[in-house]
C-alpha cells in the first residue's frame, strides 16, 4: 500500500514539473534542479539569519553588562 502511495505522488509530482517545463519551454530536470537548489537556498538563509541573531544577542550582551549596584563600577 505504501509502495502505491509513493508511486502515485512520483507520477503526478514529476508530471507537474514537466508541465511547468513545457510551458516554459525548458527541460524538466532544469525545473526539478531549480527547485531542489531553491530548496537548500531557503534552509541555508534560515540558518544564517538564526546565527546572526544569535551573535547580535550575544554582543548585546557582552556590551551591557549587568551591576547589581553603583559600587560595581
Amino acid at each position: 500500500m505504501i509502495t502505491n502511495i509513493r508511486y502515485f505522488f512520483e507520477k503526478h509530482g514529476f508530471h507537474v514539473s514537466s508541465r511547468l517545463a513545457d510551458r516554459l519551454g525548458m527541460r524538466a530536470t532544469s525545473v526539478r534542479l531549480f527547485f531542489i537548489y531553491i530548496s537548500f537556498v531557503t534552509i541555508g538563509l534560515g540558518f544564517g539569519v538564526y546565527l546572526t541573531l544569535a551573535f547580535w544577542l550575544k554582543l548585546k550582551d557582552l556590551v551591557r553588562a549587568k551591576r547589581t549596584s553603583v559600587f560595581d563600577l
